[in-house]
């Protein structure tokens, strides 16, 4: 949907934005199977959701590309997309490897039980490639997921599920189980061996944990997680029920969703979201960067006389405190830490159940989150 728009007809956007966001959240029990067959709510989707949502797949295909081994492919790139809406998840494929620069043959098989959803995503991939940036093609199947019977019989480099998990099953007391073992089903018979699995979900409690226990259960069934965690065992996260894990990414949303934040009252300053990448080898971004790396799980907590964060490392999830006393030139960008980098710590203290930064600890950052979005990141110290 092209802004501007009048004022009474951004008022009924407005309205839809706000009827959708009730089901995506506080309503998400009585949300319909199909709930984007609602014009209203699929135009509402465009307009507010596709924008910031094709965005947060850019972070977990920037962490594939940072290992040398060309994860993302070398001629043809196949691309499955489970769930698809109205091609969001592929959009924001297109959109990093036109960013990027990587020229690749991109095949696009996109699934969705919606057939209006299945036309908005051939209408923007027509756009996208009247600009000449990309060899992309697409692929569209009209189905369920929980039933399809129509795929071919081919092998994928990326598998998405965006967005589409969690709607899964979601009434069914067994619905963890069955999501580990759909995911499960189509990594086996449709995953290349050297391919990678994208799983994108609402930044929720419910559906971070839910997703945190489809990811133990997926490392049951033999699948290795490349990123986020760089704890390969069950997540500890789910010992406490109040802690969950995901993304905050900070982003410049555009005037036509600043204008609706401002009628609804909603925020879309920043991308949240939880993420799995999944691989059947073992190659990890925890083994890329060594024992001594970590990831920042949480926001700074701050209080008299100290800093803290959670992060996750080989040993699981610890806190890490430093002291304001112990601020030094080795450590002192601690505090400039943001949820989602990749650090190393050298020299740090070992308590146990908790670590702390010493005055002798160093502190490098080796890959920070808040850059993916520009496409331009580039490890640095700090």
């Amino acid at each position: 949907m092209k802004h501007p728009l009048t004022h009474a007809q951004l008022k009924i956007l407005a309205a839809n934005v706000a009827r959708l966001s009730k089901l995506l959240t506080r309503e998400r029990a009585s949300r319909p199977a199909a709930y984007l067959k609602d014009k209203g709510l699929r135009e509402a989707y465009e307009a507010y959701y596709l924008p910031l949502n094709l965005r947060k797949i850019i972070m977990p295909l920037a962490e594939l590309d940072l290992r040398s081994e060309n994860l993302l492919g070398d001629d043809v790139f196949r691309i499955l997309d489970l769930g698809c809406g109205p091609g969001t998840a592929p959009l924001g494929v297109l959109e990093f490897f036109a960013a990027a620069k990587k020229r690749r043959r991109l095949a696009v098989t996109a699934v969705d039980q919606v057939d209006d959803n299945l036309k908005m995503a051939e209408e923007s991939f027509a756009a996208f490639k009247s600009r000449g940036n990309l060899d992309v093609t697409l692929n569209t199947i009209r189905s369920t997921i929980e039933q399809m019977r129509c795929l071919p019989e081919t092998t994928y480099d990326l598998i998405i599920f965006s967005n589409v998990l969690n709607e899964t099953f979601s009434h069914d007391e067994a619905r963890i189980v069955r999501r580990i073992n759909l995911v499960t089903e189509y990594l086996k018979r449709y995953l290349a061996d050297d391919g990678s699995c994208i799983i994108i979900e609402p930044a929720l409690r419910e559906t971070s944990r839910e997703l945190i226990a489809v990811r133990d259960g997926l490392l049951q069934q033999g699948f290795h997680i490349y990123a986020p965690c760089f704890f390969h065992a069950e997540c500890p996260a789910l010992a406490n029920p109040k802690d969950w894990c995901h993304e905050d990414l900070a982003w410049d949303p555009p005037a036509m969703i600043q204008e609706l934040d401002n009628l609804t009252g909603l925020r879309k300053g920043s991308l949240k979201f939880s993420y799995l990448i999944l691989r059947k080898d073992s190659r990890s971004l925890a083994g890329l960067y060594g024992a001594h790396a970590f990831r920042i799980v949480s926001e700074p907590l701050v209080s008299k006389g100290k800093i803290e964060f959670y992060l996750c490392g080989e040993a699981g999830r610890r806190l890490i405190t430093r002291l304001d006393k112990d601020l030094t030139a080795r450590n002192r960008r601690f505090g400039g830490l943001q949820r989602g980098d990749v650090v190393s710590l050298e020299q740090f203290i070992d308590e146990g159940k908790r670590y702390k930064v010493g005055r002798e600890t160093r502190v490098q950052c080796l890959w920070t989150a808040a850059g993916c979005l520009t496409l331009n990141n580039k490890p640095e110290s700090i």
